[in-house]
């Protein structure tokens, strides 16, 4: 077992140490604020990766659609550049 790099002997002394300095009466509500704050913690981190990866996406989509229309534009700079030439020598 082995929680945020804290093996079973030193989870085992805190654990010691703060039923010494809280009392047995008030370790059960310790411990369920601790778990809240982890549990926020951890939806709040999913969070703002999925938030991350959405906007990595949309800036990919936006990459790729730029990607494929510049040779589009390019041809039709290109074609309205010759129309235009063609018809002043005329």
């Amino acid at each position: 077992m082995n929680i945020f790099g804290i093996g079973l002997p030193e989870m085992a002394v805190i654990m010691i140490v703060a039923l010494l300095i809280f009392g047995p009466k008030k370790l059960p509500e310790i411990g369920r604020s601790v778990g809240k704050a982890v549990r926020s913690f951890q939806e709040a981190s999913k969070e703002f990766e999925n938030e991350f990866k959405r906007e990595a996406e949309q800036i990919e989509q936006a990459v790729q659609t730029t990607a494929q229309l510049e040779p589009k534009q390019i041809a039709a700079a290109e074609t309205s550049e010759n129309n235009t030439t063609s018809s002043s020598q005329s």
